[in-house]
């Protein structure tokens, strides 16, 4: 009998690890969530709703199929243990990069991003980070904390410089944070971003609360009057030019969202970035 079983994985991301161009990595960080934990759920809820999404792409003309994609499943992170857990994320990314791999990392809480930007600075120079969201997340600290999904961007900047973090649909944040971003030179504009990381490495962050809480309503801190999908879609056109070297989506907490919509909306926000960043362009 010739059995067949269903794949946990995300869509299509089956190919051999060795053999793979791209990695997608779990990371199911859900320490400092402030308001609506249940991060640590959405990086299996994002693989189950990808399969009821098509490999292929109308917009892009471009299939998942045709790609070499390995998901490598979730990192086992000390969910007790805040530093500890990071040092775990930054040890992946240690491995996925000495074997030259474009990481695709699947949140989890925003902080994910920070071990994965300090691992990045050691093998790409003149780093530019690109960060889509609601939030600035550019407190000095949150609840007396450094370390919180409310401060990884300013730690992000502390490490690059304000300059090299290009701050995009920011709609909520503290008089403080605005002052500090706009200080430091962090928010910005489509077309300032694209002259900022021309010819630049870039690492792209996306927050799921981007989107409009009536189109993504499980993350984890809602904020009304955000964008549409199709918005969020024209937003990552206009950076397709952007040498992109690896991305994360951040803040699904499926747990406030039973209708699968919101996990729905990140797996296919995740198929056309990796379709649209995919490092190997022979496909196009």
């Amino acid at each position: 009998m010739d059995l067949q079983f269903t794949s946990r994985t995300f869509l299509a991301a089956d190919f051999p690890y060795d053999e793979s161009l791209a990695v997608i990595i779990g990371c199911p960080l859900d320490i400092s969530s402030s308001f609506r934990p249940g991060t640590r759920f959405a990086p299996q809820a994002i693989r189950d709703a990808s399969w009821g999404l098509e490999t292929y792409s109308p917009r892009l003309d471009r299939d998942l199929e045709d790609l070499k994609i390995c998901d490598v499943g979730d990192i086992s992170l000390p969910q007790g243990n805040l530093e500890g857990a990071l040092e775990v994320i930054q040890g992946s990314m240690t491995a996925i990069m000495g074997d030259q791999k474009f990481p695709i990392l699947l949140g989890g809480e925003h902080l994910i991003s920070l071990p994965i930007v300090k691992e990045l600075t050691r093998h790409h120079h003149n780093l530019v980070v690109i960060q889509l969201d609601a939030h600035a997340d550019f407190r000095q600290e949150y609840l007396g904390e450094p370390l919180s999904h409310a401060t990884v961007m300013r730690r992000i900047a502390d490490i690059l410089g304000g300059e090299n973090v290009c701050q995009l649909g920011i709609r909520s944040g503290t008089r403080e944070e605005m002052r500090s971003a706009r200080a430091m030179g962090s928010l910005s504009e489509v077309g300032e971003t694209l002259r900022r990381a021309a010819g630049r490495p870039v690492y792209l962050t996306v927050d799921l609360d981007l989107l409009d809480p009536g189109i993504a309503p499980g993350v984890g801190t809602p904020e009304p009057g955000g964008l549409t999908f199709d918005e969020v879609i024209s937003l990552i056109s206009q950076l397709s030019p952007l040498h992109v070297v690896g991305f994360d989506v951040v803040e699904l907490s499926p747990p406030y969202d039973p209708t699968q919509q919101s996990a729905m909306a990140a797996a296919k926000l995740i198929r056309e970035l990796i379709l649209q960043f995919y490092p190997d362009k022979s496909h196009q």
